[in-house]
């Protein structure tokens, strides 16, 4: 995207949805159709998953298949749910069937043979006998074409290689984390290997990475990666060059990291940054920071976060085919609306006096910023921020680091008994993963202690309406708007104006929790 083509600001416009709404089936046979359906129903399932009491364990393959038909008996009663309401795909979580925290040695029980599905067209449940080892497979076939809907889930498989394949590992096979996908028939459509591992030695990262898009007869193309990829590149961006690829499935195994990486919040400013729908599933394991579900649309959410309940819980809406979009704002928010046209003044302007990097103090905003606020450091999400606090009813503040500026300009209508501050990252995150970020965020800290802000809170009452900007060097921003009570909110306007990218907010539903643009420069990881 050109600089260029980035300068027009953007406004999330209207959106109108049905959750739960019962779709015809029927249609997903008839791709021949002249007109197709301009919605589909989707479902996606948080699934509290039996676990091997001991993943390190060894054990047989008889042990290993009678833990994972428990888990298929919960996964066929969902789809038979999700088919009586009319879903067409339903998706599953990461590690849902076989469980975690295996040896390399330990999974191997639990592993499914995967022959390759551009080589071998296949359906496990009519030709169960073609391959040996494939009992998981089967049942998930079968449950396919039960609820004649396409299914995605996840399993261990495992692909035989030889010691002439300079990559192959000592045991002679590959074990990959594997996302499979099957038709509303039962067909094995396509199968995608996780790339990114997240600290899993029982697999292997393949070779090369995999594309994977799927075609379906009710929405057209869906791209499909796993959990930690989001965060990178390939393969989680690269799909997205294709551009009727308007879909997501991701299934995933996600342990909640506040204030900037709950599950929700990524894959909600995912799905806003792409313009996509995102259907993702996630693990419920609440002891384990594990849970965190949604339907997302760029203008609309249908999520779960559940840290109280022991139980799984499905997710089905009525989404569009194809998702709409941004549209163009013009000059009509700038002559509207006091606060954008101080914004874009601002901007235009650049009122400070520069006494140094870190000065927060701004002449134009004077009546409503009495004191420069100091800054400080906090650690957050492992990473040294750069902060404000953010005092009184109104006010324009400004942090910087390593040449990310990150601007807030805000009115509330009453200053609760909450500390806010302004923070700033620009650099490489090297804790649980090596990625390079610029982060603006607004958060509420922990407490009143400036050694709070950072800390996982979840609960706030401060209401704000702002603007939040910053000079990002990178075209790859998530937005993320979390409020009191894990609440998702949708941001009233959000784009490029003068080489910053900002995101503009009022009207919140409950107390802030987290505002912030999240970037990502994958050349610099």
């Amino acid at each position: 995207m050109s600089r260029a083509g980035r300068q027009l600001a953007l406004l999330l416009c209207g959106w109108c949805v049905a959750a739960a709404v019962p779709g015809d089936p029927a249609e997903e046979g008839c791709p021949a159709e002249p007109r197709q359906a301009a919605r589909y129903v989707a479902a996606v399932y948080e699934h509290r998953s039996f676990l091997s009491p001991d993943p390190l364990a060894l054990t047989s393959r008889k042990q290993a298949l009678e833990l994972m038909h428990r888990n298929l008996d919960v996964y066929e009663q969902q789809v038979m749910a999700a088919a009586r309401k009319g879903a067409q795909i339903i998706v599953f979580p990461e590690d849902g069937i076989h469980g975690f925290n295996f040896t390399r040695t330990s999974i191997d029980p639990f592993l499914d043979f995967m022959p390759p599905p551009h080589l071998v067209r296949w359906n496990p449940c009519l030709e169960p006998h073609r391959f040996n080892d494939t009992e998981v497979l089967q049942r998930l076939s079968c449950m396919a074409m039960k609820g004649e809907m396409f299914l995605v889930a996840n399993l261990g498989t495992k692909q035989p290689c030889h010691s002439s394949d300079p990559g192959c590992p000592s045991d002679g096979r590959y074990q990959f984390n594997t996302n499979v996908v099957f038709s509303s028939n039962g067909t094995l459509v396509d199968r995608y290997r996780k790339h990114n591992l997240y600290f899993e030695a029982a697999f292997d990262t393949p070779l090369e990475v995999d594309h994977i898009v799927f075609d379906t007869p009710f929405a057209g193309k869906f791209g499909v990666f796993t959990c930690f990829d989001i965060l990178f590149f390939d393969p989680a961006v690269s799909l997205l060059r294709d551009s009727e690829v308007k879909h997501v499935v991701y299934p995933t195994a996600w342990m909640n990291q506040l204030p900037l990486l709950a599950a929700i919040q990524i894959q909600r400013g995912f799905a806003i940054a792409f313009g996509i729908n995102f259907l993702a599933a996630n693990i419920h394991h609440p002891s384990l920071g594990m849970t965190g579900s949604g339907i997302h649309t760029p203008l609309k959410s249908f999520w779960h976060h559940n840290m109280e309940s022991p139980e799984g819980h499905l997710i089905i809406a009525e989404v569009a085919r194809n998702p709409p979009g941004l549209v163009s704002t013009g000059n009509a928010t700038e002559k509207t609306d006091p606060s954008h046209r101080k914004f874009l003044e601002l901007l235009a302007g650049d009122p400070y006096s520069e006494k140094d990097a870190q000065d927060v103090h701004c002449d134009g905003a004077a009546k409503s910023t009495t004191n420069a606020s100091p800054t400080f450091n906090s650690e957050m999400m492992y990473d040294n921020f750069t902060l404000v606090p953010v005092w009184g009813r109104e006010g324009h503040l400004r942090v910087c680091a390593n040449g990310l500026c990150c601007h807030l300009l805000y009115q509330r209508p009453a200053v609760s008994q909450e500390l806010y501050a302004l923070g700033v990252f620009d650099g490489l995150h090297t804790v649980h993963g090596t990625y390079y970020v610029q982060v603006c965020a607004l958060v509420k800290c922990g407490g009143l202690g400036f050694d709070t802000c950072g800390q996982e809170i979840t609960e706030a009452k401060g209401m704000f309406e702002f603007h939040l900007w910053g000079n990002f060097s990178t075209s790859y921003i998530f937005p993320m708007l979390l409020t009191s009570g894990m609440t998702l909110e949708t941001p009233d306007q959000l784009g490029w104006e003068s080489d910053h990218y900002f995101l503009r907010k009022k009207g919140l539903s409950s107390g802030l929790v987290t505002a912030a643009l999240y970037g990502r420069l994958y050349e610099k990881d």
